[in-house]
């Protein structure tokens, strides 16, 4: 099979991924604004410091600076001390309530209240909470309060989208990415604290994604009205737009069968029976994505979206597509035994080192296009450590426990 660097289940892969994670943590070290919201990093980990700064990066790089403080590096805590305290106050709405979308260069805030910002808070305070971050477990029951009366619809058992400033007018707007990042707080809130609420609710949104993909050939809708349908054809005209793309996003598909196999696993432990339907599911959107993504026009990465036939419309490669693509290879392997995924993860593996990997200035390059040469129309710079940190450390831990928990306890794989 080629490089045991690549191969799963050798120490000489174990060895790659540790040296990447270590090499992307010291990458982002330079992260912090003075007041502790992240700035957006450049090529070369350099804070761009009149962009933006924007809550859902801060709270990625808060959960990535905790992770790195249990995998023993110190100076790490610092960092997410400073993520913390920016969570807490310039990007924390002491008026309404909730998170800002980001502040300006000089510190105003702008935009509307969104849930995908709001589910990383969860997830970096749940982690921050672990690696023993001050503020960390205030902040956690904060982000919780402001997500159950803000973003839980109870009765659809969904996660709504957008709020405005204000939290007065809700957004027509439904959308799939929000409730996966919400699924992914919800695990961990469930593992960290043991509210199995959040499970629960984990679970009641993965069943209507699954009903959702299957009606699709297994492509997921991303989009949706008020009223939870389907809308096939929303952006259309802006096929590649940041967060809300037009058609299926393949990434989407292995990121939700990760995280489809984590529920399962963790909600049915030892019950087979009970958690096969659900990780079979997995292994066909994972299948599907694959198939549709990867490869699709006779170069290797993953194509951003495709139409509803599985044809390529934005040909570029995002780094998070491959991450998760890493991670989903893996899981399944851990949860099936079948070789295929291993197979599939010394593809990704090698591409990964081949192409994806800066080894020059460090990091992952974050958007490359159909012949692989590095592009910054959707993702210039590097914006953050979060999908790339996690893949180097997934593959090497319990699939059915998220992240963070895994990594305080220390289960991870032998070898």
């Amino acid at each position: 099979m080629g490089d045991r660097r690549y191969q799963i289940d050798t120490e000489e892969n174990r060895k790659f991924l540790a040296e990447q994670a270590e090499s992307l943590i010291a990458f982002g070290k330079n992260f912090p604004s003075p007041a502790g919201s992240s700035y957006w990093l450049g090529d070369d980990g350099q804070p761009w410091k009149d962009r933006d700064r924007e809550t859902w990066i801060t709270s990625r790089m808060v959960h990535v600076y905790s992770l790195g403080t249990m995998l023993g590096f110190d100076w790490c805590r610092e960092l997410a001390e400073k993520g913390v305290h920016g969570l807490l106050t310039e990007l924390h709405d002491q008026e309404h309530g909730g998170w800002y979308a980001g502040v300006h260069k000089d510190g105003t805030p702008f935009g509307t209240k969104q849930c995908y910002a709001h589910a990383f808070v969860i997830l970096a305070s749940l982690s921050a909470t672990l690696a023993k971050v001050p503020e960390a477990e205030g902040l956690l029951q904060l982000a919780e309060e402001t997500y159950d009366r803000y973003f839980w619809d109870q009765q659809a058992g969904l996660s709504r989208d957008t709020w405005s400033m204000d939290f007065k007018e809700l957004d027509p707007y439904r959308g799939i990415n929000a409730n996966m990042h919400s699924v992914e707080a919800f695990l961990a809130d469930a593992d960290i604290t043991g509210k199995e609420l959040y499970r629960k609710r984990a679970g009641n949104i993965i069943r209507h994604v699954i009903a959702w993909a299957e009606e699709n050939d297994w492509r997921i809708p991303e989009h949706y009205t008020s009223d939870w349908q389907p809308d096939l054809f929303c952006n259309q005209d802006k096929p590649d737009d940041q967060f809300k793309p037009y058609g299926a996003t393949p990434g989407h598909g292995i990121e939700w069968a990760r995280l489809i196999t984590q529920w399962a696993l963790s909600t049915y432990p030892g019950e087979e029976e009970k958690a096969g339907p659900f990780i079979e599911a997995a292994e066909n959107l994972y299948h599907r994505a694959v198939m549709d993504g990867w490869n699709a026009d006779g170069e290797p990465g993953i194509v951003y979206t495709t139409d509803w036939n599985g044809k390529p419309v934005v040909h570029d490669r995002m780094h998070w597509t491959l991450a998760e693509a890493i991670n989903t290879s893996s899981c399944l392997y851990h949860a099936t035994g079948r070789g295929q995924y291993a197979m599939d993860y010394v593809y990704f593996l090698t591409y990964l080192d081949d192409k994806v990997i800066d080894h020059v200035y460090g990091s992952w390059f974050h958007q490359l296009d159909r012949r692989n040469q590095v592009l910054g129309t959707v993702w210039p710079g590097k914006s953050d450590l979060y999908h790339a940190t996690q893949a180097m450390l997934i593959p090497y831990y319990d699939p059915g426990v998220s992240i963070a928990k895994a990594v305080s306890g220390g289960s991870r794989y032998k070898i």
